[in-house]
Order: C-alpha cells, then sequence, then structure tokens
C-alpha cells in the first residue's frame, strides 16, 4: 500500500508532556519544508499552549497521522482514528519502542522518502470487542490486548470461554489476556504467552497465574470468535491498559480480530527482529 500524495499531516504529542513543544516545532518545521502542512489535536495543542483542531475533525482532513513521544502514544493513536483507516507514523521522544521507530533525527530523511513512495505500511491486527448488558452495548478497539481480570486482589475469577459458540475453556485465577500479534510482547510476553510475528492474523489467549497448571496460552486462527462470560458479580476488561469496563454475571463480552487493520508506516529498513533482539536483550 502507497499513500497517494500527502498533503497534511496530523500530530499527536505523548500527554503530560509540554517539554515537546519545541520538538513539535521542529517536526512542524520538516513537514512544511516539503510543502505538506501540519495540524495538531486540541489536547496536545493546549498543553503546549497552541490552538489545534478536534481529533476527529482532523481525522478527515489529514492523509496521515504522526504520533510524538512512545509506543503508549502510538497505540491510544491509532485506537481514536481506528474507523477513519489512516495511516500511523510513530516517531519516538526517547527510547526506542517497539512501534514508535523512527528516530526525530531521521525524520527529515523519512520524509523525502515519503514523498517518492520509499516506505511500507504494514497492516496490523486489531482486536474489536462488543460488552453486551442488559441496558447497553459497548463497542471497543484494542490494539495490543484485552485483559479481563478481577476486580479485586483478594479472590480468584472464573471466566468461561467458547469458540464460534462452542464452550472452550473455564480459566480460574487471576484472569487472562486475549492478545493481538502487536500486543504479543507487552503483559502478554511477561505473563508467559508468545511472541507473535506482527503480521499475521491471529491472536493469543493467555492465562494470568492461573490455579491450575494445565492452563496454558492458546494461539487462535484470526477468524475465530470468542465469547467470554462469568458468574462473577464484578469482573474487569482493561483495554490496551488504558481504558477500563466493568462486566458481571449476566453480561456478554464477544471478541474477534476486525474486519480492518491499524496501518502502520515503517522506513523499508525496520526489522521487527531486530527491534524484538535489541527490546528483549536476545542473544546478549
Amino acid at each position: 500500500m502507497k499513500i497517494d500524495n500527502i498533503k497534511k499531516v496530523g500530530v499527536v504529542l505523548r500527554p503530560s508532556t509540554p517539554e515537546l513543544q519545541e520538538m513539535f516545532f521542529e517536526v512542524k518545521a520538516i513537514f512544511e519544508k516539503y510543502k505538506i502542512e501540519v495540524l495538531i489535536d486540541n489536547s496536545s495543542a493546549s498543553m503546549i499552549g497552541l490552538m489545534g483542531q478536534e481529533f476527529n475533525i482532523m481525522c478527515t482532513e489529514i492523509d496521515i497521522l504522526v504520533t510524538l513521544g512512545g509506543d503508549g502514544t502510538l497505540i491510544s493513536a491509532v485506537r481514536r482514528s481506528f474507523d477513519f483507516q489512516i495511516p500511523v507514523l510513530g516517531i519516538h521522544a526517547g527510547k526506542l519502542g517497539f512501534l514508535a521507530d523512527l528516530d526525530f533525527n531521521n525524520l527529515d530523511a523519512f520524509v523525502q522518502k515519503l514523498l517518492i513512495g520509499d516506505y511500507r505500511v504494514d497492516e496490523r491486527a486489531v482486536l474489536e470487542a462488543m460488552i453486551r448488558s442488559k441496558n447497553k452495548e459497548t463497542r471497543i478497539v484494542a490494539f495490543n490486548d484485552i485483559v479481563l481480570t478481577r476486580p479485586s486482589i483478594s479472590k480468584m475469577i472464573h471466566l468461561e470461554t467458547l469458540v464460534d459458540e462452542k464452550s472452550f475453556n473455564t480459566y480460574y485465577g487471576d484472569g487472562v489476556i486475549v492478545s493481538t500479534p502487536t500486543g504479543s510482547t507487552a503483559y502478554n510476553l511477561s505473563a508467559g504467552g508468545p511472541v507473535l510475528f506482527p503480521l499475521t492474523n491471529v491472536f493469543a489467549l493467555t492465562p494470568i497465574s492461573p490455579h491450575s497448571l494445565t492452563q496454558r496460552p492458546v494461539v487462535l486462527p484470526g477468524h475465530f470468535a470468542i465469547k467470554v462470560i462469568t458468574p462473577e458479580p464484578s469482573a474487569l476488561a482493561v483495554i490496551d491498559g488504558q481504558d477500563m469496563y466493568e462486566f458481571g454475571k449476566g453480561d456478554v463480552i464477544e471478541m474477534r480480530l476486525a474486519s480492518k487493520s491499524a496501518l502502520l508506516i515503517h522506513d523499508n529498513d525496520f526489522n521487527y527482529f531486530d527491534v524484538l533482539k535489541e527490546k528483549l536483550s536476545w542473544g546478549e
């Protein structure tokens, strides 16, 4: 996939980081040098003393979305812009991230590559979930994972899972992580789950501190649909570590990979395995 005729970019900054003001102006100057207009969303703009644009309106006008911060900033931006299907470019303002991999010092050279089509756009699987209760339905989009867990540290939780409407497993412990390939190196990895290549169309179910030693992570094809119910009066669904929803007895959570993908812009030289080795210190 290539992006035709890039004329406008939108910028999102890491929250609560007003010191990014100077870097934003430098990013803006680089794009404008190549006749590309730069917009900034309201919350980022107010943080650095500027006027911005409402995020959803901005998304209807731009050709790409640029995040300045870390992986968390990029994940939030991907989720918020997902329905607009805008390619996202992550510039890391600090340490190299799994997702925000472009160094600011290389931005000028990369913009030149953007304009001649010397880049790639990776399609990453996204989880789409629906929480159904008696009174309402809540649609959720997750880029990394959905963690289903207990509301209190003092007790374990039962989670009954069905795959394509057929009984699959009952998890008893601290909860379960439903992870995309992109999210496999996040909480899923620390809970003993598998590392999944980010461009595959699968997802993983990983139990968190299960009561039984026979409970193991499972990788499922992306076309499967997962349904989770619980006899507990209260449980939590945590989305990408950023948002939290309550559910409980009588409620149903249905999860599947979305029919559309998140679109991430990378340099053609970007190598996922190089980043993986650096971040996880493999081979040392």
